[in-house]
């Protein structure tokens, strides 16, 4: 009886003992707890739209070390890790008994260490918190510490501390910074050779590495794809053909683009650790290397920035702030897209886009470019050259300089300038100037981003779009009325598109621009298709002038060029809108034959001339759908008279007097009907057109 006492009083104590014991490493686990929170230092990511990694900066030590979760590795290069360095890894606590017993053996058999007993979860706690040397007293700690771990994480959680933390030589931790150095790729898809390397890699970073010791790296390979687990996770004869290959013996650059967009992320929010911009990797990887190429050709000092907009989103998918970030010589940190410069002639496009929406001309209409005074203005061409008679047609195509100024006096700068607003673009007048003529010859400053932001208009049936910043704006399109009219958006467009390519650039369906500023100082080129725009400035960040620059010869085949390396496929520019057609010379009206209004609708010799119907001209057809049952709108447009103006429709007038001379009318069918204009001098103009 007595000795039951005592047994019941010895297995209470031990119970007590124990529960102490276990109370106590508790309490302990808790006060001392595992430093996890060194962990999360990893390196910043700039990624594409897509995800994909465009740029990543070194950790504050200088490492680095890419977050890697267990969904971005190849699952084939997990089993080979697990077969090769615990295999018992999901059956433990954080440390395998098993693996210490058959350790501690070996060093008696052996007397020396044969083989290890570390398991994934000691090694993540020997990685997060590193020490000297490899004394006993570290090995217990590393013990308990894997312990510790297990009990805050899950199997999963740990194998990510694995895969970010990992050494790989040098400043390289983690797997999927090891594979995009030595396989330029990440570690989604690896083949075994590859995925048996990066197993290997870890145990001796410097003494494998690659690019240092390629012999000690083949031989490190070999023995994790000769150990017996690791072929069966693999399978039969994967493992000698993965001998065949041979080892990387060079370490790559990660990837380093957008170098501009990359540090503006950094700044807007340095304490995120990816960043996510609406940028292209293939755009931007395209237009880095044309700019790099045109860099070497332009020589010393110049630079050159490009952007690439989506016309219809307003997300910007490649920019290129300059030739190189890092040359001093080219200012090359300087990001030149956001820099206000003289836009040379690429404004001219509005212009006659104006003065198609306006009737005052048509693309056959004939102009004048020979010397003229605008009140003291004289504008001339840019190779001091005149033309005599040319098409409006040409004249944009030639770029000519008196006929866009002519036009622009007739359209208003003011009106100009307003027609920008609507887009959210606000070029810089020179200081206590109003807009004058100047501006359609380049004299106002404008951003590379903004002037793309104009042409996406063009691009998008004159429907305008806010650009984003590559990174945190958010594009979008603008309420708004369109910047220009689809009818004159396609005549603007039908004539760029026949532009002639520069030497040597393939015709690639697109309408393109070219400007050079005055004194040779900026050389532009703005094109677009149907969806995207692609605008280009090439120059002297300190705006000196370089002889000899201009938009044609430098600026236009890098445009061409980066829409051949981006990637991206033509697509068809916008179809013709209803009532859009170009019309021959001789079927023009006779008052459009040849621009000869001011803005004031006299003529020449200021005689104010009566109103004209210019559009839509006598006897045409019209297709508004009157077969479809749904009917658009046909705009009416007129030349000279004094406003305001009535229309007439078959007889009945329009609701309201208009002041200007453009007008819209929704016909109740099909069929002909008769249009009537009468000014505020009472004399009138008429049209017979056919509804279709």
């Amino acid at each position: 009886m007595r000795r039951r006492h005592k047994f019941a009083i010895g297995s209470a104590a031990g119970i007590i003992l124990a529960g102490a014991a276990l109370f106590a490493l508790d309490a302990a686990d808790k006060a001392f707890p595992p430093p996890l929170d060194r962990a999360n230092a990893v390196s910043a990511e700039v990624l594409d739209a897509d995800g994909q990694l465009l740029r990543a900066f070194a950790t504050p030590e200088g490492r680095w070390r890419l977050k890697t979760t267990v969904p971005e590795v190849d699952s084939q290069f997990l089993r080979m890790l697990i077969a090769y360095e615990d295999q018992r890894f999901y059956d433990h606590g954080g440390v395998d008994p098993w693996a210490l017993g058959r350790a501690a053996v070996q060093l008696v058999s052996n007397g020396r260490i044969v083989s290890g007993a570390s398991t994934l979860s000691m090694q993540v706690a020997r990685l997060i918190e590193p020490r000297e040397g490899r004394s006993l007293s570290a090995k217990l700690l590393q013990l308990m510490r894997a312990v510790q771990i297990e009990r805050r994480l899950s199997k999963k959680e740990i194998l990510d501390l694995y895969l970010t933390h990992a050494p790989y030589g040098g400043n390289l931790e983690g797997v999927r910074a090891a594979s995009l150095a030595y396989f330029g790729k990440e570690p989604r898809r690896l083949t075994v050779a590859e995925a048996a390397l990066l197993v290997a890699l870890p145990q001796l970073p410097e003494r494998r590495r690659p690019d240092r010791n390629l012999k000690a790296a083949e031989a490190a390979r070999k023995r994790v794809l000769d150990r017996v687990a690791v072929a069966e996770a693999i399978g039969d004869g994967e493992a000698e053909r993965a001998q065949g290959v041979a080892v990387p013996p060079r370490r790559m650059q990660l990837p380093a683009l957008a170098a501009h967009v990359a540090e503006a992320a950094l700044r807007n929010e340095p304490t995120v650790l990816k960043h996510q911009t609406t940028l292209k990797k293939q755009v931007q990887q395209g237009l880095e290397a044309v700019a790099r190429a045109a860099a070497m050709k332009l020589g010393p000092k110049l630079s050159l920035a490009m952007v690439m907009a989506d016309a219809q989103t307003g997300a910007i998918v490649g920019e290129v702030g300059s030739a190189d970030y890092f040359d001093a010589s080219r200012s090359g940190w300087i990001d030149m897209t956001r820099v206000n410069r003289s836009p040379g002639s690429t404004l001219k496009p509005f212009i006659y886009g104006l003065a198609f929406e306006q009737g005052l001309v048509s693309q056959e209409t004939m102009i004048e470019d020979r010397p003229a005074n605008f009140f003291g203005y004289r504008p001339r061409n840019f190779d001091m050259s005149y033309q005599g008679d040319v098409t409006v047609r040409e004249a944009l195509q030639l770029s000519l300089n008196v006929p866009a100024v002519k036009l622009l006096d007739a359209v208003g700068p003011s009106r100009l300038m307003v027609r920008f607003r609507r887009a959210e673009v606000h070029p810089v007048l020179p200081p206590n100037e109003t807009p004058g003529l100047a501006i359609g010859l380049g004299g106002v400053g404008i951003t590379l981003k903004d002037l793309v932001q104009l042409y996406t208009a063009l691009a998008n049936r004159g429907q305008p779009v806010r650009l984003g910043d590559g990174v945190t704006g958010e594009p979008a399109k603008l309420d708004v009325e369109p910047l220009l009219e689809p009818v004159a958006v396609w005549n603007v467009a039908d004539i760029l598109s026949g532009v002639i390519p520069p030497a040597g650039a393939p015709q690639r369906g697109i309408a393109y621009k070219t400007g050079t500023s005055y004194g040779y100082r900026d050389a532009w080129s703005v094109g677009y298709d149907g969806r995207y725009v692609l605008g280009v400035w090439v120059g002297r960040p300190d705006n000196s002038a370089v002889p000899g620059l201009t938009g044609y010869g430098t600026a236009a085949p890098i445009l061409f060029e980066g829409f051949a390396k981006s990637g991206i496929a033509t697509t068809p520019l916008p179809r013709p809108p209803a009532g859009a057609v170009r019309i021959a010379q001789s079927e023009l009206p006779i008052s459009q034959r040849r621009f000869a209004l001011n803005a004031s609708g006299l003529l020449a010799s200021g005689r104010e001339a009566a109103p004209q119907i210019i559009y839509p001209p006598e006897g045409a057809h019209v297709d508004l759908g009157a077969g479809q049952g749904n009917l658009s709108p046909l705009m009416l447009k007129l030349q000279g008279g004094r406003a305001p103006f009535r229309w007439l429709a078959n007889g009945k007038p329009l609701p309201d007097l208009s002041r200007r001379r453009i007008q819209q009318w929704l016909p109740d069918g099909g069929g002909y009907s008769k249009l009537t204009v009468i000014d505020s001098a009472g004399r009138a103009a008429s049209v017979g057109v056919f509804i279709d």
